[in-house]
């Protein structure tokens, strides 16, 4: 009977779990349970599994295997059972915690101005060949400009195309675009890369932009050329701006932890930077989808600088004044 003692001295700990059990369901969720109590309840349940093990095994009165049997299922349902869905929570996070963090980051901003800024002087230098005549031809290469003229000297839309193939492409872009911002995020863990690679993809995009609006390039090829990057543009090229600051704020976590360990720095940082990744990710689908089935059709070019036009409001919106506002902590 040495068991059936041991089970009787642990009965206050049955007692002390069930009072944590009535106080999680009077709350509503486990997650109201502060840290240091949440840590003593998951350790009474375990010791409570150990104890109703016993009791079976060695045949213990049928009360008492009954009442660890309920006191466990209850203490399990309590810990594991799924959380309601609060509307409110969701809605805060949604429309101001996250645009005042990305608003507010000092990396995304950071990269911001250097991928834009880059960009427009790039397309400039491009397209007037007075200040760097062969500019372009620098930056692209000859092979690279002819795979452009080559790849939009048919119209877009010439041929329409079905809905299983715009459904395709779309799946493809999805899996093949966020390729360059995760790229832009890994950089950007080491600092240095991170900002070369986006000046390299300002540089670069910049120059094909600017290449292909100059007059006798516009006149056929670069009219093709704006006709399918327009509609899409705005939500791709802003998805990889927030995937390079996510990475830059990542690497700037372990080269300063501050008051943390370089890894509990950057454990800290990268669940921070959640948002703006998850924030990417939306994006980088969004124009795939408009890339997918948008940016080929035959609709007028003035409906796909609409479709930009509104891309570009909802994201000002969103990032700017839902952002702007309000005060939050800012990246240091």
């Amino acid at each position: 009977m040495k068991v059936a003692e041991l089970l009787e001295r642990r009965r206050l700990n049955w007692t002390e779990l069930e009072r944590y059990c009535e106080r999680m369901h009077a709350s509503g969720s486990a997650g109201k349970l502060p840290p240091a109590q949440m840590s003593r309840f998951a350790a009474l349940y375990r010791a409570a599994c150990a104890d109703l093990a016993l009791a079976d095994s060695y045949q213990l009165p049928q009360n008492t295997t009954q009442y660890l049997h309920r006191l466990v299922g209850r203490a399990h349902n309590q810990l594991y059972r799924s959380r309601k869905f609060d509307l409110a929570a969701w809605n805060k996070m949604l429309f101001t915690d996250v645009p005042q963090q990305i608003f507010n980051d000092r990396c995304v901003q950071l990269m911001f101005v250097i991928f834009w800024g880059f960009f427009i002087l790039s397309a400039w230098l491009a397209y007037e060949k007075k200040t760097w005549p062969d500019f372009a031809e620098k930056v692209l290469g000859e092979t690279q400009i002819q795979a452009l003229e080559k790849m939009y000297e048919e119209p877009i839309g010439k041929v329409d195309r079905d809905g299983d193939v715009n459904a395709a492409m779309a799946g493809f872009y999805i899996w093949n675009n966020p390729s360059i911002g995760l790229r832009c995020f890994s950089y950007g863990l080491l600092v240095v890369p991170g900002l070369l690679l986006l000046l390299s993809n300002a540089i670069t995009l910049g120059a094909s932009f600017g290449y292909m609006a100059r007059p006798e390039v516009m006149a056929k090829e670069g009219q093709n050329f704006f006709h399918f990057v327009t509609a899409h543009g705005p939500f791709e090229l802003t998805a990889i701006v927030l995937s390079a600051g996510a990475g830059l704020r990542l690497g700037m976590s372990w080269i300063m932890p501050g008051e943390y360990s370089r890894f509990a720095s950057l454990m800290k940082t990268g669940k921070d930077m959640m948002p703006i990744a998850m924030a990417a990710v939306i994006m980088f689908c969004v124009a795939a989808f408009i890339e997918g089935f948008v940016s080929p059709s035959s609709l007028p070019y003035v409906i796909k600088v609409g479709v930009a036009l509104f891309s570009s409001g909802i994201l000002a919106f969103y990032f700017v004044v839902l952002g702007f506002p309000r005060s939050i902590h800012r990246g240091t």
